[in-house]
């Protein structure tokens, strides 16, 4: 099972020079497809800030049936202040650390800050 970085859907979303490998990257792994809740968030607020949010809807509407959506748990978040300061990441990246950590799961990602834990969880650079 995999966790997928905001940024590999945000890449396929505004046409960027790496869609199609995120598109195949997607493709290949259907049924095992894991987003955070804050993932999900920040894509929305992204879209709709450059109104786009029609290809919000669409987003949802292809997407959705084919992923999971987790949520980190209520016991981590205090987590998250002692991951930035042990990694160095913000807050997104430790949220998405947290989460891959407690559901045990490797994360797709093109953010090379994620080398800071991949000794930690397995990362996948798209």
């Amino acid at each position: 099972m995999f966790l997928f970085d905001t940024n590999i859907f945000l890449e396929i979303l505004l046409s960027q020079n790496n869609s199609n490998k995120c598109k195949n990257v997607l493709n290949s792994n259907l049924g095992d497809i894991n987003i955070s809740d804050f993932s999900l968030h920040s894509i929305g607020v992204i879209l709709f800030r450059n109104n786009l949010d029609e290809v919000f809807n669409s987003f949802i509407l292809d997407i959705i049936p084919n992923i999971n959506i987790i949520s980190l748990s209520n016991e981590s978040y205090y987590k998250l202040s002692i991951i930035k300061k042990k990694f160095n990441l913000d807050f997104d990246d430790a949220y998405q650390y947290c989460i891959a950590k407690e559901q045990g799961l490797s994360v797709f990602t093109m953010d090379k800050d994620f080398n800071r834990v991949k000794d930690e969880i397995e990362v996948i650079f798209v």
